[in-house]
């Protein structure tokens, strides 16, 4: 009884820890921005086509999918992603809010990882001041954040 009680508590326990190292990715752009001027942080937009773009895929897997990028990420950035599936149907207004990010943003290939400040302005509009674009780099984990870090100094 007291193996059986001790195995479902260390269950439970593994997996509220792989539950807190999950990464929040946001979807509404004003949500994201409004988390970014609070935790005083920039927006990591990154601009995908999760269901067919296959550097996409593999800057998911090399990069974001590790606990080297989680851990950064955490501590630095509010994740924004703005997908273009070609499969997934997305609802009417994300996909017209990731549209009009892409135009704004000028975006023409995929990935492609915008580093934004948000400011509110007065009139309640919002500014996403750029600070740097990249996409997939060549290296693994630490050769994109190298370059990620040198955006959000």
């Amino acid at each position: 009884m007291k193996r059986i009680l001790f195995t479902a508590l260390l269950t439970v326990f593994i997996s509220t820890i792989s539950v807190a190292q999950e990464l929040v990715w946001h979807t509404d752009m004003t949500k994201a921005s409004e988390l970014a001027i609070k935790e005083n942080k920039p927006v990591m937009m990154f601009f995908t086509g999760s269901d067919w773009c296959g550097w996409c895929k593999r800057l998911q897997k090399e990069v974001f999918q590790t606990q080297d990028f989680k851990t950064w990420a955490k501590d630095n950035v509010v994740l924004m992603e703005l997908d273009f599936p070609r499969r997934t149907p997305l609802d009417q207004t994300t996909q017209a809010q990731n549209y009009q990010l892409q135009q704004i943003f000028n975006v023409r290939g995929y990935p492609t990882v915008f580093f934004v400040n948000p400011e509110k302005k007065p009139d309640g509009k919002m500014n996403l001041n750029s600070l740097g674009k990249t996409g997939y780099v060549r290296g693994g984990a630490q050769e994109w954040l190298t370059v990620a870090k040198n955006f959000i100094k």
